[in-house]
């Protein structure tokens, strides 16, 4: 295999709006010496930005599919439900991706870094087939599985076909932008994702409300829409990994298997799948237990969740900062600039949601009242984004800290971790807020923002151990 590359190079000093503009640019630079603010600032901009996208995105899927009424939000929400699991192993290898990538970058060694990146995606593309053709055949039996009625899932096939028949193009759109940020590309990342989401916001209100020449969709525009974008992003990044002008340098005339790189990587990705997919399956129990209270609770519920998300997003971003510089000094031999920059970043993270969380409990009506003017559902969305809104100033801690761990390439701590919060804590305390103790969705709620605030104080103090610094992969 003849791979090639150049590692970043260290920048000379300048003006805070000059490095702004380079980090935006994608200008290289070391991320392993001088000011940790300016390393994370110059890491975080772009990353932020790539996720104030796919928050952006999220928000804008779900405003124009509630103008199809509350069945087509439902719908959407099952469908979410699925798609999550696509997710939690797309996010899991995208772990093991960064952490081994940003290893070598650290180490100084480009070449391998891209030998790890040809392994990534041979890897995401065997798994998403699998699971496309799963999601494809067994649509109807799934949203069931999630208490879906008979009718309502027959109606949501065709979407829920096309979105997990397109899940290849979520695994390499998040596998391949994973290996940008490992290698300190997060500007590169940026672009694909915000390429890959302006097609889909352009495309959502054309093919579902049929606009100009094309016909009117529905729901299964949407998807079309969603899918379309997606693979035009993937595109987009296969073109940046073969041009030659990257970090990660790859020849795809001369790509073989490194089966011992890629050992390496699905140990590291593989307990990182079960660690999201713990998280994941733990939201489908969520969703189970507020199936009962109605279609009108589930497409309440899908909206808050989807302005929540446009908020954390953006929180994401600076724990993928986090990430990276985690493994980036680790290779440097310099974990105790690793765990500063952890703490700085969670510090900046909490505060940033913690004021977010203050404005979003203050407008929750009238944010929900640009979705959705069904009284019930609107009632469920502003209970949901009041009660979790308690959690923010948690939440930055626990997001940072669980993505330090992954960034390390210990993917088993933030598994036990989750495990503990999501299956031993939360789903019991929601089905009994929700259920016996009767408080119905709201205690569902609560019990979402308690458990991620104790998910931060776990994550806090098992970090504070130190035992992430001697991980080798």
């Amino acid at each position: 295999m003849s791979l090639s590359g150049a590692p970043p190079v260290t920048s000379p000093r300048t003006g805070a709006w000059t490095d702004i503009r380079n980090s935006i640019r994608g200008v290289p630079r070391d991320y392993t010496t001088g000011s940790i603010g300016r390393a994370v600032m110059l890491l975080a901009i772009p990353m932020v930005l790539e996720m104030s996208m796919q928050s952006l995105f999220a928000v804008v899927d779900v405003f124009f599919v509630a103008r199809l009424g509350p069945e087509a939000v439902a719908i959407l929400g099952l469908s979410d439900s699925l798609l999550a699991l696509v997710f939690s192993v797309a996010i899991g290898l995208c772990m093991g991706t960064t952490a081994m990538v940003a290893r070598r970058i650290g180490e100084g060694s480009p070449e391998q870094a891209s030998v790890t990146a040809v392994q990534a995606i041979a890897t995401g593309i065997a798994v998403s087939i699998v699971l496309g053709t799963i999601g494809v055949v067994w649509a109807s039996d799934l949203l069931q599985m999630l208490g879906a009625t008979p009718e309502l899932a027959a109606n949501g096939r065709s979407f829920t076909s096309i979105m997990l028949g397109g899940s290849i193009t979520v695994m390499l759109l998040f596998l391949i932008n994973a290996i940008f940020r490992g290698a300190g590309d997060a500007a590169l990342a940026m672009r694909s994702l915000w390429l890959a989401n302006l097609i889909n916001i352009v495309l959502d209100p054309v093919l579902i409300f049929g606009l100009g020449p094309f016909p009117e969709m529905g729901l299964e525009g949407a998807a079309i829409a969603t899918t379309f974008g997606r693979a035009m992003g993937v595109l987009y990044q296969i073109r940046h990994l073969t041009n030659g002008r990257g970090v990660i340098r790859i020849d795809w005339r001369r790509v073989t298997m490194d089966l011992a790189v890629m050992g390496r990587l699905l140990r590291v990705s593989g307990i990182g799948v079960v660690q999201y997919l713990i998280s994941t399956a733990s939201f489908l129990g969520l969703i189970r237990i507020l199936a009962p209270f109605g279609e009108t609770a589930l497409a309440g519920y899908t909206i808050a969740i989807r302005i929540i998300i446009f908020i954390l997003l953006p929180a994401w971003g600076m724990g993928n900062a986090a990430a990276t510089l985690v493994g980036q000094n680790l290779g440097a031999g310099n974990p105790e600039r690793a765990e500063r920059s952890v703490w700085f970043t969670a510090r900046c993270s909490s505060a940033f949601l913690g004021s977010v969380g203050l404005f979003l409990f203050a407008l929750a009506e009238p944010i929900v009242a640009l979705f959705t003017t069904e009284p019930a559902a609107a009632a469920t969305a502003i209970a949901c984004l009041r009660t979790i809104s308690f959690s923010y100033v948690f939440w930055g801690f626990g997001l940072v800290t669980v993505q330090a761990f992954n960034g390390s390439g210990d993917t088993t701590t933030p598994t036990w971790i989750n495990f503990f919060i999501f299956w031993v804590v939360q789903l019991p305390l929601a089905w009994t807020l929700s259920g016996p103790a009767g408080f119905g969705p709201t205690g569902l709620f609560a019990a979402i923002a308690c458990c991620q605030s104790l998910l931060a104080v776990v994550g806090v103090l098992v970090f504070r151990r130190g035992t992430w610094k001697r991980r080798k992969i």
